[in-house]
């Protein structure tokens, strides 16, 4: 019975760990889709679901570059 409720449990927190890293990969796959040119700054900030006050191509691309810039492990990548 204790074998029953170790296994439910472990089955318990695995799901939230596997949903932070399903939505760490849909921001990294479309800030890396931005950087290749493959969407523009408007899709992205769609996909990405952030909200822009004016829009403005300048600030867009601004904000998707900073946005973006927080979830890259390589400093020197810009965007």
């Amino acid at each position: 019975m204790k074998y029953f409720f170790v296994v439910f449990y472990l089955f318990f927190l695995m799901y939230p760990a596997e949903a932070v890293t399903t939505k760490m990969f849909k921001v990294l796959d479309t800030c890396a889709r931005y950087r290749l040119g493959e969407i523009n700054a408007s899709e992205a900030i769609e996909k990405l679901k952030l909200k822009l006050t004016n829009p403005i191509t300048i600030q867009q691309k601004d904000l998707v570059k900073k946005y973006c810039s927080v979830f890259t492990p390589n400093e020197k990548i810009e965007f």
